[in-house]
C-alpha cells in the first residue's frame, strides 16, 4: 500500500494505491488518523483493488473519527470489486462515496 497526499478544492486527499488488508491496515489507519487531525479527508480508492474486513474497519474508524471531530470524510473512485464489498457490508450507507474527488469536495 502506498499513500500519497494531494489536495482537491482545499480539501486533503489520501490517495491509496494497493491492497487494503490486514498487512496494510495499521499503516493506513495511522496515515488517515494523522490527516484527519488536520481536517476533512477524501480517501481516493481508485487504485485499490481489494479491501478486506481489516480494511473496512480502518475506513469505519476514520469515518467515526471524522464525525467526532465534525469534519468531512468520504471515499471516491471505488472499483467494482471494492464497491461490491461496500454494498454487501452496508458501508455505502455509512461512509459517503462519490465518483470523483471534485464531487466529494463539493458535497
Amino acid at each position: 500500500m502506498e499513500i500519497t497526499e494531494a489536495q482537491e478544492s482545499g480539501r486533503a486527499v489520501a490517495v491509496l494505491d494497493g491492497r487494503l488488508d490486514t498487512a496494510t491496515a495499521p499503516m493506513t489507519e495511522a496515515k488517515l488518523t494523522e490527516m484527519l487531525k488536520q481536517g476533512g479527508v477524501i480517501a481516493d480508492l481508485a487504485a485499490v483493488r481489494y479491501v478486506s474486513s481489516a480494511g473496512l474497519r480502518v475506513l469505519l474508524k476514520a469515518a467515526k473519527l471524522a464525525k467526532e471531530a465534525k469534519v468531512p470524510f468520504a471515499v471516491v473512485g471505488l472499483q467494482a470489486p471494492v464497491r461490491e464489498v461496500f454494498e454487501i457490508s452496508g458501508f455505502d450507507k455509512i461512509i459517503p462515496a462519490f465518483a470523483t474527488r471534485a464531487e466529494a469536495a463539493a458535497a
